[in-house]
């Protein structure tokens, strides 16, 4: 309910002049007197007077304030409100498939759970694995036509799926996948055989950054004979960490029995003491 309709406004009551009291206010001390008429602590005559502005332009400030209150107080839209629709197609029933395993990480019993739940769609974990396996079939070939020849530092490692290595390669600048491949082996000649395709595909690093294993950089030397292969970081960091960490377990080791070898002295050197005679200071007599 309007501030308006509570107080009645004198017509009568004409603009203030340019002069008036009201142009000085500040927007703190129109909001204090907002709250006055709003609260009735004194009545709007009295207001007037006070402050030597009119009645209307309390009633104005007072109909702004309580226009605030309403809106900050108003019901926010229910939780039950319809914001969009969604055209619902086996297309995008595929794709939210492949978002849920790559995007949020879901597993293939995931999948199936939030389908029968949420969207009341029966899907099984084989349908799960086909419509994945499609996605790959379909990523290969628009990979397949990608210009490689802008990628200057790539790095290459091998990581494993269901005890099968995956021969993977990356663009160092960007994180742009452009070799993963699930073989048999990761012995020289599967690496070789890629980083040739990879080289046909416009592929030409000016070195590459990898572990020390001896078929990733036996196929290298072989694939690509004149592009250095640098070694990565994070091994010897994780040997360093693990030195480190050992020498501090030393270290704490060796203080603690220090620590304990000490006491033990100042208890021993504390006895000794007590056992001396209180009078001449001397040991006891054997």
């Amino acid at each position: 309910m309007s501030i308006v309709s509570t107080f009645s406004i004198d017509q009568k009551d004409e603009k203030p002049e340019q002069n008036c009291a009201a142009h000085d206010l500040s927007g703190s001390r129109r909001q204090d007197l907002a709250i006055q008429v709003i609260g009735r602590s004194e009545s709007v005559s009295s207001l007037s007077r006070q402050h030597r502005v009119s009645r209307k332009f309390l009633y104005a400030q007072a109909e702004k304030s309580q226009e605030a209150l309403t809106d900050a107080f108003a019901p926010s839209a229910k939780d039950d409100e319809v914001l969009f629709y969604l055209p619902v197609t086996k297309a995008w029933l595929r794709q939210l498939v492949v978002a849920l395993v790559l995007i949020c990480h879901a597993s293939y019993r995931g999948v199936v759970e939030l389908f029968g739940d949420i969207l009341d769609t029966p899907i099984s974990a084989g349908g799960v694995h086909n419509i994945l396996r499609q996605a790959v079939a379909q990523a290969r070939t628009i990979q397949a036509q990608e210009d490689l020849s802008a990628i200057r530092v790539g790095a290459h490692d091998e990581i494993f799926q269901n005890g099968k290595p995956v021969l993977a390669g990356c663009d160092l600048s960007s994180s742009y996948c452009y070799l993963l491949a699930e073989e048999e082996s990761r012995d020289a000649t599967s690496w070789g055989v890629h980083l040739l395709d990879l080289q046909e595909s416009g592929l030409n690093l000016e070195y590459t950054v990898s572990d020390f294993g001896k078929g990733l950089r036996a196929g290298q030397a072989e694939a690509w004979p004149s592009i250095p292969c640098r070694g990565d970081i994070f091994h010897l960091l994780q040997d360093l960490t693990a030195m480190t960490t050992y020498l501090e377990n030393r270290a704490l080791s060796a203080m603690a029995a220090t620590e304990k070898l000490e006491k033990q002295m100042r208890k021993a050197k504390k006895k000794g003491k007590d056992t001396n005679c209180p009078k001449t200071g001397t040991g006891p007599t054997l």
